[in-house]
């Protein structure tokens, strides 16, 4: 109340948050909106062709246009394979496509909150996206790892990690592009308890790459995710309540968690500027954890750097009643 009748100025007014999965990549969302308007698919070849040997760009990108190329919006993908079926991108993002219409398929909720049928269409796509993932593979280039990471997600349906092909695939993964953000945010996932693994197994995957990757890169920020898939299986599961928010807030405003999470933050900022993309997932992490552990001007001045990119961050939603009302619940907060 006191910082309310005391603020110097009016407050600020919260943004209207864009959702655009490209978020900062205004490269990308260039050739987008002209292939929307003009059906020209050569912009988005040449956006994918520009990324070059930098991998986890590259994938960031066919992940963004699976996306779009899952609505009704994306029309100009048959155009792109009709001239060109043998073009690796175009194979990888129509293997996306299925990837992401197998997600819409199954919903969010959790798993005794989704019907068979959700389960049966969610396994059908994800069957057929891995399927797509392999002929993507056999045309992409011997370092590209997207198709495999493609083809890893598939793991959440077929229940096939810790198989020897899911192993083989990890390792040729790992082979290609050893610190790729993608890789390993699907394997952290993978790992938590409400898929395949534990708490444990996933706390040893976030932080094993967080410490062997160079500073700056993107999974160094892994192991916020597995403190808010921890906090969320202990303390929010099912719920999105005050009484859980709070004791999620509890979680967080511990001293070795704030310790922890304050390194892996340096040295993810240590090998600054990070390209568009992935690192505003990062960013996110970071304002979500600062909301959590109540520390209100390290949420201020990493909103600030968010500015309106959004971009569907899932994280916002484990703990308050949805990502985007949370996101700007939180803005608020940050902003009083």
């Amino acid at each position: 109340m006191l910082s309310r009748l005391f603020r110097r100025g009016p407050r600020p007014e919260p943004p209207i948050i864009d959702t655009d999965l490209a978020v900062d990549d205004l490269v990308l969302r260039a050739a987008r909106e002209r292939a929307h308007t003009t059906g020209d698919w050569t912009a988005l070849r040449d956006v994918i062709a520009e990324t070059g040997t930098d991998w986890e760009r590259r994938t960031f990108r066919l992940r963004v246009l699976g996306e779009d190329a899952s609505t009704a919006e994306g029309a100009w993908l048959d155009d792109w394979q009709e001239a060109a079926p043998d073009d690796p991108a175009a194979a990888q993002i129509y293997a996306e496509a299925l990837h992401r219409r197998a997600g819409k398929a199954r919903g969010g909720a959790s798993a005794r909150n989704t019907t068979p049928e959700q389960f049966a269409e969610f396994e059908a796509l994800s069957a057929q996206s891995v399927s797509a993932g392999r002929r993507a593979l056999d045309l992409a280039g011997p370092d590209d790892p997207s198709p495999l990471i493609l083809m890893l997600n598939g793991a959440f349906a077929g229940r096939t990690v810790g198989t020897p092909e899911f192993d083989a695939q990890v390792a040729e993964a790992r082979r290609r592009s050893p610190y790729h953000f993608e890789l390993h945010l699907t394997l952290v996932s993978l790992y938590c308890e409400k898929w395949y693994g534990s708490h444990s197994r996933m706390f040893e995957a976030a932080r094993d790459v967080a410490a062997a990757a160079p500073a700056g890169a993107n999974v160094v920020m892994l192991p916020y995710l597995a403190h808010f898939e921890y906090a969320m299986r202990e303390f929010g599961w099912d719920r999105r309540d005050r009484k859980s928010l709070a004791a999620v807030a509890d979680y967080f405003q511990r001293g070795e968690i704030r310790d922890e999470l304050d390194t892996w933050a340096g040295k993810w900022r240590a090998g600054a500027p990070h390209v568009p993309g992935r690192a505003m997932t990062c960013r996110h992490w970071l304002a979500l954890a600062a909301f959590l552990g109540r520390r209100k001007k390290l949420a201020r001045a990493t909103f600030d750097e968010i500015g309106v990119h959004h971009g569907g961050t899932p994280a916002w939603g484990y703990f308050l009643p949805g990502a985007g009302s949370g996101f700007l619940a939180a803005w608020e907060w940050a902003h009083d």
